[in-house]
């Protein structure tokens, strides 16, 4: 998915800047990047961060940057933030979202014949330079802004860092958070605010979709207003998001407890020895599953946090199979003989799950149980950047739908129901493939309430196949 950070101050916001972009670290997959300005020029830093913390690849260059404003970014691929210089002036940008009519786009440049790109690896576009070049072709930054929103399918929040400050423009139907905080002498942008308390500032306020605003040191001045549809990604809370952090004012791991004591309300607790959640999402909801139903929570599993990242994080599902294995610890006291129940943020392609569950039967566990907190995922998300290596039809609940109807079924929506009978019988066939003893996902009416905002304001896409484009 990505992270953002940006802070302007009257003095010196380089260690701000730092240590606020990292915190965004469990949201990226491939790249960090840090833009200072310091008078009329910027200072970059971009490094791979694929098998290496964020912190290690930039503590050398932190100590040679020196400035009153920056912007950070953690990139699911592209490197970023880019080095503008257009008719606008020179600037530093950086996105997070996804642009699915990317090579529409470039196309479109390209008419004016007055536009070339950089190429990427693989000859991919950059769709941050992409962005910047929609930006550019207007009269001013708000403009372009706003022009690249109505163009692109998808989404794109956008940091830019300019000659006197920072630009901060939530995505057109707020999908990512984008968050202003304050302190004396310093204001920031970010998209998790787990960033802010460790670094002293306060949540003055969320920004609105669409809305655009402009940070200097006196401030955050709104130059855009907020549109009025919000379709924030309801995934945030159930996994991309930090327990710490808050979007729209709830708070992550209050919303995962909550899901977990909503799955345990619909549950028969009687059939299990003990709760536990798959880390490290799933923690969250097991510990509410675990409170609501009187079942000790225990850690049969445990990640060996020092060294192994998040397994969605590498490209190759090979890749991930394999951190997925070596970064959970079993402890056999806490398995052999037992009736386990976890919780899951979600199950996707159901890969790793699967060796998972085959490892505590060879622990000796008697019986695994498995409670994911959100319903299948039935469609591709057309928003945020999940795993860009992910196909629609890998998902376990469309595997089960295409061996249910045939490889172009027509009666997918007819799944999404829960307790329909297509739906029983989806979940049914992935509970065998998995070796489940038993499979309840989460009914997204619960989710909702979980979350506590009305199911208009989120976007609930990937589950029900309802959207705003």
């Amino acid at each position: 998915m990505g992270g953002l950070f940006g802070v302007v101050g009257e003095g010196d916001i380089v260690e701000d800047l730092y240590y606020g972009t990292d915190y965004h670290s469990h949201l990226g997959t491939k790249r960090g990047g840090l833009a200072v300005g310091n008078g009329p020029g910027i200072v970059r830093y971009i490094h791979n961060i694929e098998n290496a913390q964020f912190r290690s690849k930039f503590g050398d260059d932190v100590v040679k940057l020196r400035g009153s404003r920056g912007i950070g970014v953690i990139s699911d691929f592209e490197d970023q933030p880019l080095l503008i210089r257009s008719h606008l002036g020179s600037y530093a940008i950086a996105t997070v979202g996804v642009i699915k009519n990317i090579d529409a786009l470039v196309e479109r440049a390209f008419k004016g014949k007055c536009l070339h790109f950089a190429e990427m690896r693989g000859g991919e576009i950059n769709p941050t330079e992409l962005v910047a070049a929609v930006i550019d072709r207007e009269d001013s930054f708000e403009d372009g802004i706003r022009s690249a929103w109505e163009l692109i399918r998808g989404s794109s929040s956008i940091l830019i860092l300019t000659e006197d400050g920072v630009l901060a423009a939530r995505d057109k139907y707020g999908r990512s958070p984008l968050v202003i905080g304050a302190k004396p002498g310093a204001v920031a942008v970010t998209l998790e605010t787990c960033a802010f308390p460790n670094l002293g500032f306060r949540v003055e306020r969320y920004l609105g979709p669409g809305e655009i605003v402009r940070l200097t040191p006196e401030g955050a001045e709104t130059v855009v207003p907020p549109a009025k549809k919000l379709q924030i990604c309801a995934f945030l809370w159930v996994y991309y998001g930090y327990p710490a952090s808050s979007y729209e004012g709830i708070n992550v791991e209050t919303v995962r407890n909550r899901c977990g004591e909503s799955l345990a309300r619909n549950d028969d607790v009687r059939i299990i020895d003990l709760v536990a959640g798959i880390p490290d999402s799933g923690i969250g909801h097991g510990l509410g599953y675990a409170g609501q139903a009187g079942i000790p929570f225990r850690r049969p599993f445990v990640k060996y946090t020092p060294t192994w990242a998040r397994s969605f994080m590498p490209l190759s599902q090979e890749v991930r199979d394999h951190v997925a294995r070596m970064k959970l610890i079993p402890i056999r006291e806490l398995i052999q003989g037992k009736r386990l129940l976890f919780c899951e943020d979600s199950i996707v392609r159901g890969t790793q799950l699967k060796d998972t569950i085959q490892r505590l039967y060879e622990f000796g566990a008697v019986e695994v149980h498995m409670r994911p907190a959100c319903p299948p995922l039935v469609y591709g998300c057309k928003y945020l950047n999940f795993s860009r290596a992910r196909s629609e039809l890998d998902l376990a609940a469309r595997k089960a739908i295409a061996a249910l109807e045939g490889p172009e079924p027509k009666n997918v929506a007819e799944y999404v129901r829960a307790g329909s009978e297509r739906y029983e019988a989806m979940v049914a066939w992935i509970a065998q493939k998995l070796g489940l003893t038993s499979l309840r996902y989460q009914k997204l009416e619960d989710l909702v309430a979980a979350i506590g905002l009305p199911k208009e304001k989120l976007c609930t896409y990937c589950w029900d196949g309802v959207g705003t484009d």
